[in-house]
């Protein structure tokens, strides 16, 4: 595989805008033909917006973008600005009176980086920016103010990680936006590779602001919403693979996940190898994310 991104889905566009003073960002992701989606809410401090339309009775079916954002509740404005971008080029649901592009949005903190708050302008950037070329990893887009090991060591920047894996003809891939306040492991090689290994050694006096992944998983086998949540749920473990402390009472950790297959859902056994690639793919994008992939 050439692009060993999301991008590598067939029918998802995505792009990334960094502020100029490289403390906050956005990234975008476009679904050019819409995408049946769900989601696993994990962290206990989570902020987003629209996510009623992941749910599995809701009319739409499908959404058409999805925005991660710095700026903690302010980055959700993001997201206005991906729904801008989306109607441009004709993309949304089909209103009585006009589309609509449905969006839900995702925010992690870093407030601390500075006083810029991604915006409706930046959210139209990112999406006007998203192509289905290799995403760029990294410090940038959504990512670009994110550290990990604040409460286990010195602090490391962090960012944007990605990762793609074909399986027969179809693919599976993974983006995280990793901004976690604890240290962060390889599960392969059960290395620690940003923070302390001595857990003895953690400062908790303290509450840990910025302890958010956010995850987005994608794959062109045809899932429906219900199997989509379950593949969610499954490539959730990643994060607890790969974090520690994970699932703290001030994570935002947010995993989404979509399909842009056709035709009648997989098979159970499709899901199973499809959620089971997923954590795979996960595992692989939050390493990538802070330089260790």
């Amino acid at each position: 595989m050439k692009n060993r991104t999301t991008t590598a889905i067939r029918g998802i566009d995505a792009g990334h805008e960094t502020d100029e003073s490289g403390a906050t960002g956005v990234t975008a992701f476009l679904f050019r033909d819409g995408a049946a989606a769900a989601h696993m809410i994990s962290g206990h401090a989570s902020g987003s917006r629209e996510l009623d339309v992941l749910s599995e009775t809701h009319v739409s079916g499908v959404i058409h973008g999805l925005c991660f954002a710095g700026g903690s509740a302010y980055g959700l404005a993001a997201a206005d600005g991906v729904v801008r971008a989306l109607a441009e080029r004709g993309i949304g649901y089909e209103a009585p009176h006009g589309l609509v592009p449905l969006v839900p949005a995702a925010i992690i903190y870093d407030l601390d980086r500075g006083r810029v708050r991604p915006d409706a302008e930046m959210g139209y950037r990112a999406a006007r920016a998203a192509t289905s070329s290799p995403l760029p990893e990294g410090p940038v887009g959504a990512g670009a103010g994110a550290s990990v090991a604040k409460v286990t060591g010195t602090p490391q920047p962090a960012g944007v990680g990605s990762w793609a894996e074909r399986q027969g003809a179809w693919t599976v891939a993974a983006t995280a936006v990793v901004n976690a306040s604890g240290a962060i492991r390889d599960p392969e090689s059960a290395r620690w590779v940003a923070g302390e290994i001595d857990p003895q050694r953690a400062s908790f006096d303290a509450i840990p602001i910025g302890n958010t992944t956010l995850a987005l998983i994608a794959t062109d086998a045809a899932l429906d919403r219900r199997q989509l949540r379950i593949a969610a749920r499954m490539a959730n473990a990643a994060i607890a693979r790969t974090h520690w402390p994970a699932f703290t009472p001030f994570d935002g950790d947010i995993v989404f996940a979509v399909s842009t297959g056709d035709g009648e859902p997989g098979s159970t056994k499709t899901l199973l190898e499809v959620g089971a690639l997923a954590s795979w793919c996960l595992e692989r994008a939050i390493l990538r994310a802070v330089g260790a992939g």
